[in-house]
């Protein structure tokens, strides 16, 4: 390529290059990271600039902001930037048919808690935070192709930019990753979760305020589907369903069934009837809004030699069943830049220490997400989960060091994810074969769980990650 064309050339303070792909949060998280450490970061985003336009309604999840996202926020700096968009959600209110609302805590703790934010909210103080730091933005920029021979990149303009480290933080369909994969062996497997979501707007009440609780977490279960709600600061809700995509033998209903916002309407009111009263604009954004698909995406290969890395969700998309694919994509920047940090002259060792801390923790939470969708939209609902969840706290209570409930470990600490998985499933079992029978709490056998306990885990170890 013509060297007169190459926009990015090695600056005269011979800082590295870095050219990270997608402006997302995780992306622009990282470009603050590695300007505070002295790299010469560029950022391209092929979407235009939320600066001056704004995020798209209906697109995306609403965010759960939970300790280790937190923690990485406050890497950069930004913990008290981005906490005033946010709400806290102290624990999950349960709307099911035949009951009253049920609220169930998230933790013992006062400070046990996720905080609800609005990713556009969230993304945009990232945005003017690398902006602030010094990175280099560019916007309605695609990047076209790569030429790795050569460290450069292509935008669609046709400029040719040059780096020292290219990373992939362009989310789910990443374009990095398809580039690479066109040349490499990533080893990606993919699955497509056969449930839809589409978001609906919860609007505040006449009064301005909140119309449900605001500091929970809604769930309305109902086994095949479920709807949530988080809230918003402004008093709203963001409210999304999820659903089968297609109509089958074995699915009570399914989107290809809800075919306009008038049939949606008619179903929410049976199946939802609280909280279609809450939807005024139903009918509407039903219709609007697009239906989103689910899908985890595992790859074998996260990086190429020495020059290129992929993060967040361009290397381990999840379900959003945990809340955790923010959270793992934030930790994923600060656990890069700290590898870059400590080995400063072996790019290659950095980016291999990055992949092998990573990987078996993405493949946890991936994990750990799937399964969390069942729980969420059926055994919440039942007996035996009730009888567990009380169970798990007087454990926890009594043996703090041998028994976490393993959303706690998730939640509020920074233990590995992988080692949070395999104590979880562990705890389930002894859970599982403590209830199994009993009808009520009084009926467990307290002093055999106890034993189990003790048999089956030790002492969770001291870890710098543990908050």
């Amino acid at each position: 390529m013509n060297q007169s064309t190459d926009a990015s050339r090695q600056p005269m303070s011979g800082r590295k290059r870095a050219a990270v792909v997608g402006a997302g949060l995780a992306g622009t998280l990282l470009a603050c990271l590695l300007t505070q450490r002295g790299w010469h970061v560029s950022l391209y985003e092929r979407r235009p600039d939320p600066r001056i336009h704004g995020c798209a309604a209906g697109r995306s999840i609403n965010l759960a902001l939970a300790e280790r996202g937190l923690h990485a926020l406050r890497q950069a700096k930004l913990d008290t930037v981005v906490m005033p968009h946010a709400i806290a959600m102290r624990g999950r209110m349960i709307h099911t048919l035949d009951r009253p609302p049920a609220f169930h805590p998230y933790g013992k703790e006062a400070s046990e808690v996720i905080w609800s934010i609005h990713r556009g909210r969230l993304n945009l103080c990232l945005v003017e935070a690398a902006a602030r730091a010094g990175a280099k933005l560019h916007f309605n920029c695609p990047v076209n192709a790569l030429d790795l021979e050569h460290s450069r990149l292509v935008t669609a303009d046709g400029a040719t930019h040059s780096f020292d480290l290219l990373v992939g933080a362009d989310g789910a369909d990443s374009c990095v990753r398809s580039e690479l994969a066109r040349h490499h062996d990533l080893g990606i497997e993919r699955e497509i979760l056969a449930h839809s979501y589409k978001e609906l707007e919860i609007p505040p009440a006449s009064d301005g305020g909140f119309r449900l609780e605001s500091n929970a977490l809604h769930i309305w279960p109902r086994g095949g589907h479920m709807c949530i709600a988080l809230p918003n600061v402004q008093g709203s809700f963001t409210s999304t369903l999820f659903l089968a995509t297609h109509a089958a033998p074995d699915t009570y209903a399914s989107f290809e069934n809800l075919s306009n916002g008038q049939t949606a309407r008619a179903w929410f009111d049976k199946e939802f009837p609280d909280l279609s009263k809450n939807l005024p604009a139903l009918e509407s954004e039903f219709e609007a809004h697009p239906t989103g698909t689910l899908g985890t995406l595992r790859l074998k290969r996260w990086h190429l030699d020495n020059k290129v890395v992929l993060i967040g969700d361009a290397a381990h998309p999840m379900v959003p069943f945990h809340g955790q694919g923010m959270n793992c994509a934030l930790e994923d920047a600060v656990a890069l830049a700290d590898c870059l940090q400590r080995q400063p002259t072996d790019q290659h060792a950095a980016l291999q220490a990055f992949a092998t801390e990573r990987q078996p923790n993405a493949l946890a939470i991936q994990a750990m997400a799937l399964e969390n969708y069942v729980e969420m939209r059926q055994r919440v609902a039942t007996p035996d989960y009730e009888l567990e969840r009380e169970l798990s706290a007087w454990l926890a209570q009594r043996h703090p060091y041998h028994f976490v409930p393993r959303y706690s470990m998730v939640t509020f600490s920074r233990l590995p994810y992988a080692l949070a998985f395999e104590r979880g499933q562990i705890q389930a079992g002894i859970l599982r074969e403590s209830v199994a029978g009993c009808n009520s709490f009084k009926q467990i056998d307290l002093i055999g769980a106890q034993r189990k306990l003790i048999e089956r885990l030790g002492r969770i170890p001291s870890h710098d990650h543990i908050s």
